[in-house]
């Protein structure tokens, strides 16, 4: 592997980082709010987060390119806040990355807290904690198998992102350019031998999560009995 490999790797690492990170605090609200409420739109947010699923990523990529673009709202009003426009940066990646990535962490995040029912948090109401305290002193411990998966999942989902970060971040060398798109670029040159070892490299990852997932999900499982 040469120093463009490398570099792409270690964006892609940044990038997973930053957006399971991001997930995990913004998906946390969103998956309790799922699994507690008995609103009517309930099932239409479901569905919204649910989308990256059953969209090709193509398509989520390309309405965010026009949405935040120079013509779209939000390319708007970040160019006047003086952030710039999304597409073709880092910034840009995190958000399509954040976006596509979504259900891989809320969902498992929405069944973990559905599974704690709600004896648990009614023993905590009778001990006098608030609904602030029964979350986190309740709720999060029990759903603790549900936070390894769902940041496992985010994590490795964004690694394995194509489609949505070729359409808003291109291929800029050093910015935008992670694994799935330089190993595009190798294939394209015919560079059969650096895509295979990149595509490798990317094999073993996977496996590895895979194989970390079905290892720690059974003992967290244990912990929390």
């Amino acid at each position: 592997m040469d120093a463009a490999d490398l570099a792409a790797i270690w964006l892609t690492l940044k990038l997973a980082t930053v957006v399971t990170a991001l997930l995990l605090a913004l998906g946390t609200p969103v998956a309790w709010w799922l699994a507690r409420t008995r609103s009517r739109l309930k099932h239409p947010v479901a569905a919204v987060v649910a989308l990256p699923l059953v969209l090709p990523p193509t398509v989520i990529g390309f309405y965010l390119l026009l949405l935040l673009g120079p013509n779209g709202s939000v390319g708007k009003m970040t160019d006047a806040l003086g952030i710039g426009l999304l597409p073709f940066t880092f910034s840009g990646l995190v958000l399509a990355s954040v976006l596509y990535s979504m259900p891989f962490v809320v969902q498992p995040l929405q069944n973990a807290f559905e599974a704690i029912g709600e004896r648990p948090l009614e023993v905590a109401a009778t001990l006098r904690a608030s609904r602030w305290d029964s979350f986190w002193s309740v709720a999060v411990p029990l759903a603790r198998p549900g936070f390894l998966t769902a940041g496992v999942l985010g994590f490795a989902h964004t690694v394995g992102e194509f489609g949505v970060v070729l359409m808003i971040g291109g291929n800029i060398p050093d910015k935008t350019r992670v694994v799935s798109v330089q190993i595009y670029d190798h294939v394209e040159a015919l560079d059969y031998a650096q895509a295979h070892w990149l595509s490798a490299v990317m094999l073993v990852f996977s496996f590895l999560v895979l194989l970390l997932l079905y290892t720690l999900k059974p003992q967290a499982m244990k912990g929390r009995h």
